[in-house]
Parts: C-alpha cells; structure tokens; sequence
C-alpha cells in the first residue's frame, strides 16, 4: 500500500480521501492543516479513521514513511505546496488547476523530471475509460468541425458572494472564479484531444470584485473551432459536444464526471456507451496513479505532465485576454 498525506481540509477534501481509500492503492497516513483548521482535520481523521493528523507541515515532509503528498488547498498555492514537497524528494499529486501560470508549472515539471519524482495532477475527466473511448471514437466521424463544452453549475457560494461574503473560489487574489475552476475541466477535455490551438480568447461575465463568475473561452485550431463555456452563477445542463463532418460525439455528462457518450456515425444507429467502472468520478485517478507508480511507468508520468503544462499555458492566456488577475 502507498502512503499518502493529505494536504488541506476544504470541501474537496472528503470526496478525496474518500476515493483514495475506495481505491485500494492509498493508505492516507496523514492529514495536514493550518492552526486555525486543527478541529477540521481531527474530525476528517476520525470519520475516516486516520491515525494522524498536524499542524506541522515538516512533520509530513520529513517522515520517510510518506511515498505521496496530495495538495488540496486554494488555487493559488498549489505551485508553493507541490515544490515544497517535491524539494523534499516526495511524489505529489495536485488539485487542478495545476498551476496559475506556465511559468510556476514549468518549475514543478522540471524540479520533478530532474528528481525522477512522481507528479500528477488529479483532473478526473482524463483518467475516465469513456475518455479514452471517445478518444478513439474521434477518427469515425470524419474532420472536426466544431467542439463545445459547457459545464455550469450554480456555486453554493453564490448566494453569499452577492452578499459581498467571498469564498476563496470567488476571489481573484486566490485565482478563484470560472476559468480556473470547472473551465479547467472543459480545456483538460479539447487539449488532451487536440492539442494546442493556434489563438485563444476569454470573455468573461465579471462579479463586484471583478472575479469571472462565468465566461467562455474560444480556440481557434487548424482546420476547426472549441468553445469551453462555464459558469458558477448560473446552471444548465453540461455537456461535451464533437462535430465531425461525418458524424458527431455528444456527451449529457458534466465534464468532469464523463459518465456517458454517444456516438453518432452518418448513416448508421447511434450508440451509447457508458464504460466509466466506479460510482465517483474521483476514484478512477487514484487508482491510474496507484498503477502508474506501481509499475515504474515514468513515461506515463511525462506524458500527463505536457497536457497540464498546455492546459496551464491556455488558460494563463485566456486570463490575459480577459484581464483577469491584473493589480
């Protein structure tokens, strides 16, 4: 079993260790928080019955027992966590967004390659076995025309940011809003696809503190257009949408959950497919990681690494094209 600490006692939290558990690949042997959360970590070691938690973030990186560090906390400090842990020769796994910057990913990447280290970022969407269906599905409906994903959902932080009561995932200082939140879901989705696009821009609906509260971002690729629209102060149904001119591949899922597709081939019947193996969309990552490092299969590791240096290089992009996060 691989020893894993986790940093961090937010919302996300729970849902985490409750995947690492279910994966039966993790021992979570640890649990980190800050001073003024020590009541929080306590009681997530006793629901999930963990042996320990801190408030020393040097008692987790100088414990060699320690194979992995999952960094759970805000946006704008996973590049300051991840490097520190990685500095110290632990294997890390980041929330997404990876980063804020190409800049701060690019130090994780290359600090972790030059250290043979393990580091993965935990976006659900492509570790789905209807991901890597749709990935092979894409050759049969012909040249791509048109890709749209929408993933919105009403925050239930919302009703207090109208209030002027701001989470740190409706904070700009924290790199909270749409782009950096679900948005990363839907670019995760195109540029593992696709690659990187020739331009990009982001218009964005902006709240009083000037966070996007929603927007969409365009690519412009080669021969076909992506629009990735996410919203957290409005809801609708969210899907991912393929159009080829030989058919199309349309999935009624959130993106970051993938649960089903269908394939539309001209000509023929549509068909339906549901391949995802586990009930919560997190659980399928660990275990990909679990097998990875099982297995010594660092390619895996390079390979994951390039698609979050794009996604990281898009969105920063689309944050300059909207001004987002400027002084």
């Amino acid at each position: 079993m691989i020893n894993i600490a986790i940093l961090g006692t937010g919302k996300i939290i729970p849902e985490a260790i409750g995947a690492i558990q279910a994966s039966k690949k993790f021992h979570v042997a640890n649990i980190w928080a800050r001073s003024h959360s020590r009541d929080k970590a306590a009681a997530l070691a006793e629901k999930f019955h963990i042996d320990n938690f801190t408030t020393d973030l040097d008692a987790i990186a100088n414990d060699p027992a320690i194979d992995f560090v999952y960094v759970g906390l805000v946006n704008g400090v996973h590049h300051e966590y991840a490097k520190k842990f990685l500095a110290e020769g632990k294997n890390v796994i980041v929330e997404k967004p990876f980063t804020t910057s190409a800049e701060q990913a690019k130090d994780l990447i290359d600090l972790a390659l030059n250290k043979r280290l393990y580091l993965f970022e935990a976006v659900t969407t492509l570790h789905q076995p209807n991901f890597f269906a749709i990935r092979d599905a894409l050759k049969k409906i012909g040249a791509i025309k048109i890709v749209q994903c929408n993933f919105s959902q009403y925050s239930s932080r919302y009703d207090d940011y109208k209030k002027k009561i701001v989470a740190p995932s409706f904070d700009p200082k924290c790199f909270g809003g749409a782009l950096m939140d679900l948005n990363i879901y839907n670019l995760n989705f195109v540029i593992a696809l696709f690659g990187l696009p020739k331009k990009i821009f982001y218009v964005a609906n902006r709240g009083f503190n000037g966070v996007d509260t929603s927007g969409i971002v365009s690519l412009e690729y080669e021969n076909f257009l992506a629009q990735c629209a996410a919203a957290k102060d409005s809801g609708s149904p969210s899907f991912l949408n393929i159009q080829g001119d030989g058919g199309y591949i349309l999935s009624r899922s959130t993106p970051n959950e993938l649960n089903n597709f269908e394939l539309a081939i001209r000509g023929e019947e549509v068909q339906n497919f549901s391949l995802n193996k586990f009930n919560h969309r997190m659980i399928q990552e660990f275990v990909n990681f679990g097998e990875i490092f099982e297995r010594g299969d660092y390619s895996a590791v390079e390979r994951g690494l390039k698609v979050s240096l794009d996604v990281v290089t898009v969105a920063e992009s689309a944050a300059k094209s909207a001004k987002l996060f400027e002084a």
